[in-house]
């Protein structure tokens, strides 16, 4: 699967096959709340990717995360939340870029949600972090 994808990525930085749509869902500097990302953690680099199901009705616990990471809404509809009020709703085929050390939640509506998290992290780091 690596192999594929370096190939397409390589492919794709010129210009897509006949027939392959390519189509950019998320590159940006900043989180939704418009906070620029500063730097990657340093230390050994390391990449995960998290498929996480949510129930409808439901309150994340308030956490934060210590490294970039973006979320893809696969199904379903979540509102982010910070303390201060602050709040973004993402529904299904859409992307969030969330905040780094800024405390916030997820909150469900009524259906159950659906998302792939990308971390890029550090060997050794925890994905978020319960204040």
């Amino acid at each position: 699967m690596g192999i594929g994808i370096a190939f397409a990525g390589t492919a794709f930085a010129q210009q897509p096959a006949s027939g392959i749509k390519v189509e950019t869902l998320l590159k940006t500097e900043k989180s939704w709340d418009g906070t620029r990302y500063k730097a990657y953690p340093s230390g050994q680099p390391q990449l995960s990717v998290l498929k996480i199901e949510i129930p409808a009705h439901s309150v994340l616990p308030w956490h934060t995360h210590p490294m970039p990471n973006a979320g893809y809404v696969v199904s379903g509809e979540i509102t982010v939340e910070k303390e201060d009020g602050e709040k973004q709703t993402v529904k299904a085929g859409q992307v969030l870029p969330e905040t780094v050390g800024s405390v916030h939640r997820g909150v469900t509506g009524d259906s159950p949600v659906t998302l792939i998290v990308f971390y890029a992290g550090a060997d050794g780091m925890p994905l978020s972090q319960h204040p």
